[in-house]
């Protein structure tokens, strides 16, 4: 395999577990970290034990780096856009982390600016990598729950001043966290379109009153109807008082499946439940998801020259339909995609 020089652009939460993948990866290499600031850009330098690499308050100088040539985007939601446009522009490989934009401008500006470049993109929909996502699309692909009728996921994540997160300070602004929808929403939104295949084709939603520091919604409920018939659910929701929990319900023909059970004609003696072994996701820490599996997957991709099964141009289907529920939502009216 080929050796991959990373640069690392935001320095938060997330990046953290970027820069612990990266070192346990044996063909990658952090060479240059950057922060609003060089000296928190240093700091993390120190914290994640990635002696060598170089600090940077400035994305274009970091792009300068001759041994770069893969990007992690971890700058808040609202950055996003502007940034992948600028290392599109400088020819390097991407992982953007979730959601990719929080508007349709900000949206059709990276696809096209990543379009033009021809780089490899990869959107951090970490939970492919779950055991229990891995084991409901195997469930899938086994033809276990035949055609699913109607499917049911849910994003329930308190997360108000007293919870202490470091993404608070922006989330609560509707101008830079989007919405609830995009934020948390799009991990639900992104799974039920990995678990049914087709694409959306209409999205209606509805949404609460802000709460507590929020100027916009804490919860929103999107409703969805795909090109093969299908129905869905997805909610977002972060003000109930509640610990992390991430539903998943599909029904079908020939059997049901609820978080880690599956209800089958083809298990068993087709009347009891069947448990995968594996529990949902349970909590929202970062540090508790599978960043591993998806950076070794993503150097994988990238060492046979194809682009992620979750590139950008699959991130934007998600984002569009997050932004379709939204947009529902304030207007009292469906919107067909997609959009852009």
């Amino acid at each position: 395999m080929a050796e991959y020089g990373i640069g690392i652009w935001g320095a938060g939460w997330v990046a953290g577990e970027h820069a612990h993948a990266y070192f346990a990866n044996p063909h990658t290499h952090v060479m240059a970290v950057g922060s609003r600031t060089l000296e928190g850009a240093k700091r993390r330098i120190d914290e994640w034990g990635i002696g060598g690499a170089q600090a940077y308050d400035d994305l274009e100088a970091l792009l300068a780096h001759p041994d770069v040539n893969l990007v992690s985007v971890c700058t808040p939601n609202y950055q996003h856009a502007a940034d992948v446009v600028t290392i599109a522009a400088a020819g390097k490989h991407m992982l953007i982390e979730k959601p990719p934009a929080t508007d349709l401008v900000g949206l059709r500006a990276m696809r096209d600016a990543v379009r033009k470049a021809g780089v490899k993109t990869h959107v951090g929909f970490v939970l492919h990598w779950h055991p229990l996502f891995q084991a409901v699309k195997q469930v899938v692909a086994d033809g276990l729950l035949g055609r699913v009728i109607m499917a049911q996921l849910d994003y329930w994540h308190r997360l108000t001043a007293e919870d202490e997160l470091p993404l608070y300070a922006w989330l609560v602004n509707k101008e830079k966290a989007g919405s609830i929808f995009l934020a948390g929403g799009s991990h639900p939104m992104d799974a039920v379109r990995w678990f049914l295949g087709g694409e959306i084709v209409e999205a209606y939603g509805y949404s609460t009153h802000p709460s507590g520091d929020y100027d916009h919604a804490t919860t929103t409920i999107g409703m969805l109807r795909f090109d093969h018939g299908a129905i869905a659910k997805i909610s977002a929701c972060v003000e109930a008082y509640i610990p992390y929990t991430f539903n998943i319900d599909l029904l079908g023909e020939e059997g049901t499946l609820r978080d880690e059970k599956v209800y089958s004609r083809k298990l068993g003696n087709g009347k009891e439940w069947v448990d995968l072994g594996t529990a949902a996701p349970r909590s929202g820490e970062v540090s508790a998801h599978p960043f591993q599996g998806e950076i070794d997957y993503f150097v994988d991709c990238l060492d046979r020259g194809v682009d992620s099964e979750i590139n950008l141009e699959d991130g934007v289907k998600t984002t569009e339909a997050c932004l379709a529920v939204d947009i529902a939502a304030a207007t009292g009216k469906p919107v067909k995609l997609p959009l852009l």
